[in-house]
């Protein structure tokens, strides 16, 4: 009986480091992700950005070309 117990105790643990492991991995990950879709935020808004100032300056262009 004692063997047997051990025996589970010691399976338990291995799915217990194996589980911290994964956990790990997985915070990594997440961590990861996040950055990558802060990188991608900043991008649309600069693009964002650069296409509003863009269209504005195609439209005074329009205006002072009708002004003429």
């Amino acid at each position: 009986m004692r063997e047997q117990l051990q025996s589970r105790l010691d399976e338990l643990k291995r799915e217990f480091e194996t589980g911290q492991a994964r956990l790990r991995e997985m915070e990594t990950a997440q961590i990861n992700l996040r950055e990558t879709l802060l990188r991608i935020s900043g991008a649309i808004q600069v693009l964002e950005e650069s296409l509003a100032a863009s269209t504005g300056t195609e439209n005074n262009e329009e205006v002072q070309l009708e002004s003429h």
